[in-house]
């Protein structure tokens, strides 16, 4: 499932870069199916960054990787700490 995960993230990284923002892998949960990102540069600080999160990301990887539940971008976290 990862090779599947990393390919989709070189299809999806060229939007992001468009705009001045890339995704990092961080992990693979292939028991949950949880895929955990980092969106960096314009992406990190962006304030619709959860709808590119969930509504692009998430649903690009779900459409195309079978067993991905979710992806969860772990800046998100780390900002709120």
């Amino acid at each position: 499932m990862r090779s599947k995960v990393e390919a989709t993230i070189e299809v999806i990284r060229p939007a992001l870069q468009a705009d001045g923002g890339d995704i990092e892998l961080v992990d693979v949960n292939e028991d949950t199916g949880v895929v955990t990102v980092r969106l960096v540069g314009a992406c990190g600080t962006c304030p619709v960054s959860t709808d590119t999160l969930k509504g692009g990301v998430e649903r690009i990887m779900r459409d195309r990787i079978d067993g991905v539940t979710e992806v969860i971008d772990l800046s998100q976290t780390e900002n709120a700490i």
